[in-house]
C-alpha cells in the first residue's frame, strides 16, 4: 500500500472516530433495576439489583488502590403521606469495593461489620456489590395492613469517603458524580 493511500486511510478512520466522544461506547452511571420484598420471621427484607458502570476514572483510581464507598439509601413511606410526615423508614447501607495490589485480589466489605469477600477479577466484584440480599428493612407489625406504602431507592458512589487529596477533584468531575436517582416501588403489607 503506498504512503499516499495509507494517510487517506487513516484520516478517513480518524474522522470516524472522531465522531464519536471518548468513552461513547462504554456508558457511565448507576441504576436500580429490580427489587422485591420478602418476609421471614416477621420481618420484611429487601432484594436487589443495580447495576454499577463506573466510570473509567473511578476504575482507575480503584485499580491503583483507592477504596469506593457506595451507600444505598432506602426511604419506607405511607402512599400520599405529607412532607412533613416522618418516613417508616429512612436508612443508608455502605458497602465498600477496593483492590488489593499485593495480593492482585479485590474485595467487598458491606458494612457494619468486617465480613470481606474476595474475588479475582474487578467485574466479579462490582457484580456481587451490585446486588442487595436479604437486607433487613421493616418489622412486619410496623406496616398498616389497610395502608398502601412505597419504597424509594438509590444508589451513589459517596465522594466524602474518597482520600482527601482525591475529593477536590471529584467535586468538580462530573465523572465522579455517579448515582442511580431515586426510584419508586410499591410496597403493599
Amino acid at each position: 500500500m503506498s504512503p499516499r493511500m495509507l494517510l487517506s486511510v487513516a484520516l478517513l478512520l480518524a474522522s470516524a472516530l472522531s465522531a464519536y466522544p471518548l468513552g461513547a461506547a462504554q456508558a457511565t452511571g448507576f441504576s436500580i433495576q429490580q427489587v422485591e420484598l420478602h418476609e421471614q420471621a416477621g420481618q420484611i427484607l429487601l432484594n436487589a439489583r443495580t447495576t454499577l458502570a463506573f466510570s473509567p476514572v473511578a476504575l482507575e483510581a480503584l485499580d491503583h488502590g483507592v477504596p469506593l464507598t457506595l451507600v444505598f439509601h432506602a426511604q419506607l413511606r405511607r402512599v400520599g403521606s405529607w412532607i412533613w410526615e416522618d418516613s417508616l423508614l429512612d436508612d443508608q447501607w455502605r458497602c465498600i469495593i477496593r483492590y488489593r495490589p499485593l495480593s492482585e485480589r479485590y474485595e467487598v466489605y458491606r458494612l457494619p461489620g468486617h465480613q470481606r469477600q474476595e474475588f479475582v477479577t474487578r467485574d466479579t466484584a462490582i457484580r456481587a456489590l451490585s446486588e442487595l440480599t436479604d437486607q433487613l428493612l421493616i418489622a412486619r407489625d410496623r406496616l398498616d395492613p389497610k395502608s398502601d406504602y412505597e419504597l424509594r431507592l438509590k444508589v451513589s458512589l459517596d465522594i466524602e469517603e474518597l482520600p482527601l487529596p482525591l475529593r477536590p477533584t471529584a467535586y468538580l468531575r462530573p465523572s465522579w458524580k455517579l448515582s442511580s436517582g431515586w426510584t419508586t416501588w410499591p410496597v403493599k403489607p
